[in-house]
């Protein structure tokens, strides 16, 4: 048994390579059994086993090295080789290890990474920090050839490649994402892949590594001889990288140990940008995700794997799949109705539109930035288009939503998924902040329905009666089944629904939590206003609002810049004296939980709903 919480590089970089085979066995089982028992991203993590062992083989984390990992899927094993084997049990729970990286959490971790693409500029900038300061150490940051369909990368690596700095970027090709990569760049790099000029690190760089002197001045030739090395192994003309700056190593087998351990020493002696290729199997020592990556690219708790692979209209189990059906219902009945995903097909329910419809399918890959706009332009030429989208990947759009579609009044519709709480994922990934970020922009509609039904009223009416931007927000999962006295209160409606006893408090929601707040509503003898348009707020909801002496606000949000801020800045305005409290996140991110934790966490349960509503804050 080698894995224990004191590994480090002194012990990693003395093993034998049969040890070290063993290493990532071990490394292996244990991201089987705690992602099988807590969920987590599964394959893009076995997948970089090898990888990772190398790396922390040839950079030492705590002798000034830095290893930065590109979104964090990858960085289970990692964690295991930095001192948290023993805590691994608790990854993705309520104030246990995170499924990204987390400066906070170790000093191993040098940069926060929940989206992809950022690491490379986040290489650049502690690479020269450390030269600014006179630190010794190299810099390594794994990026996956799925990140380099972002454009931050290519702003990046066309800054980092003109310094000479110490600065290793390994690029992790497993020909995926989330979704199969699509587009020019996977062409290119499939091509790079299938070559028979590939770099053979066994037989050249070990000659050329022993041939280092320790000291002196012949350092300099020999470097320039490994340089020359390199260089000759490529191809008869230059790539990419080298166009870029970059000194390009690879393809690599990213599952042969002495290989990636001889390349990765070549790119860190080498002392200036480089780019060290891999290529690796998703699901690696686990056949069915070996068979199926996109599938467990990341599991449940249990071991459910994420049925991301049909494309039948079966009753739909998920508001993804709801979105994805009534869109490809839409789709069918007006050509003008476009679809567009960054790189997740699947996760947001595209697959049924792609079925129908491939030619007004578009996969960006994964680009937000230029997702936005590309709705905008297919807009701006008559069409209508749908860009379905994570809430916490929305984030990456907002300049384009203001100056590209909102000006102008173009209009595009967001199907913004993921909306509020997601549970295990952190403070990353929570849907919090889209609905401050859509309320400060002018020309903007947002409807967040409780229902699969509301849903494709919602979808219906953002795409053909609204103009500018129009958003749909749902949550996470299946919707809940409104039952007895509360089917009326949640029925599918149009912009709100109220449910006035003349009570002097009323609570005010929108969302998942509706069925919460009802139920609460009943308890506490409260009258209910259910909000399904929540961006602008109309005029009849604010006069509905102020006829109460006091009212309580409740929404899965961030408080700043939420619902509830704007309700009370209307009330301001309109006179009224309603008492306004507001019940969400405040000032705060939200940390890894399950929802219903998270929920407990901020007040939004049924029972603590109850108590509030009782009981002025």
């Amino acid at each position: 048994m080698y894995l224990s919480d004191d590994l480090n590089y002194d012990k990693i970089s003395r093993m034998t390579v049969p040890q070290l085979q063993r290493l990532c066995r071990e490394l292996r089982l244990c991201i089987l059994r705690t992602t099988m028992e807590n969920g987590g991203h599964l394959a893009s993590s076995l997948g970089a086993v090898e990888l990772t062992v190398a790396l922390h083989s040839v950079f030492d984390v705590n002798g000034g090295d830095k290893i930065l990992w590109d979104v964090g899927h990858q960085s289970y094993a990692h964690k295991l080789l930095t001192g948290r084997y023993s805590r691994f049990g608790t990854l993705r729970q309520k104030d246990g290890i995170s499924g990204f990286m987390r400066p906070s959490e170790s000093s191993a971790d040098a940069f926060i990474s929940g989206h992809s693409s950022t690491s490379v500029s986040a290489a650049y900038g502690i690479s020269e920090a450390m030269r600014l300061s006179g630190q010794d150490g190299a810099v390594a940051a794994v990026v996956g050839d799925g990140a380099l369909t972002g454009g931050m990368v290519y702003e990046a690596l066309n800054n980092a490649g003109k310094t000479a700095a110490n600065l290793t970027l390994v690029l992790n090709d497993n020909a995926m994402s989330i979704s199969r990569n699509k587009g020019a760049l996977a062409r290119y790099l499939s091509h790079i892949r299938s070559t028979k000029k590939y770099y053979r690190a066994k037989e050249h760089v070990k000659s050329a590594l022993s041939a280092i002197p320790v000291v002196g001045k012949p350092i300099e030739g020999v470097i320039t001889d490994v340089k020359r090395l390199i260089k000759k192994t490529l191809y008869d003309s230059s790539n990419l990288f080298e166009n870029l700056g970059f000194t390009y190593i690879g393809p690599v087998d990213g599952h042969n140990l002495e290989d990636l351990i001889e390349a990765l020493s070549v790119a860190k002696y080498v002392s200036r940008p480089c780019i060290v290729h891999v290529f690796t199997k998703k699901g690696k020592g686990f056949k069915p995700a070996e068979d199926n990556p996109g599938k467990y690219h990341a599991i449940g708790k249990g071991g459910v794997a994420v049925e991301y692979n049909s494309d039948e209209f079966l009753p739909a189990r998920t508001f993804s799949e709801a979105f994805g059906q009534e869109l490809a219902r839409i789709g069918k009945k007006d050509k003008r109705v476009c679809a567009i995903t960054a790189a997740m097909k699947y996760a947001v329910g595209l697959n049924y539109f792609k079925q129908f419809f491939p030619s007004r399918f578009y996969d960006t890959g994964i680009a937000e930035q230029h997702s936005v706009t590309f709705a905008a332009g297919l807009s701006a030429g008559g069409m209508l288009p749908v860009f379905a989208v994570y809430s916490t990947f929305l984030q990456r759009g907002f300049d384009q939503m203001i100056h590209d579609c909102a000006i102008e009044k173009t209009h595009i519709t967001l199907a913004i998924d993921r909306a509020g709480f997601v549970g295990e994922d952190g403070e990353t990934h929570q849907g919090i902040f889209d609905v401050p970020m859509l309320r400060t922009i002018p020309n903007t509609v947002v409807f967040s329905p409780f229902s699969f039904e509301e849903l494709k009223i919602c979808l219906n009416r953002a795409i053909f009666e609204t103009e500018g931007i129009s958003a749909v927000r749902y949550p996470k999962g299946c919707e809940q089944e409104a039952c007895g006295k509360f089917r009326e209160q949640l029925a599918p409606a149009l912009d709100y629904c109220y449910s006035g006893k003349q009570s002097s408090v009323a609570a005010v929601t929108y969302g998942r939590i509706s069925l919460n707040c009802a139920k609460a509503c009943e308890n506490a003898g409260a009258d209910f206003l259910r909000l399904v348009k929540i961006i602008p707020l109309s005029s009849e909801v604010v006069d509905i609002i102020g006829k109460y002496d006091r009212a309580v606000v409740f929404e899965e949000s961030s408080q700043n810049g939420g619902i509830g801020e704007g309700i009370a800045a209307e009330l301001m305005k309109s006179g009224y004296k309603t008492k306004l409290e507001i019940v969400a996140v405040k000032g705060e991110f939200v940390p890894a939980a399950s929802v219903e934790e998270q929920f407990e966490m901020y007040g939004l349960s049924e029972k603590q709903m109850t108590e509030r509503l009782r009981h002025e804050d």
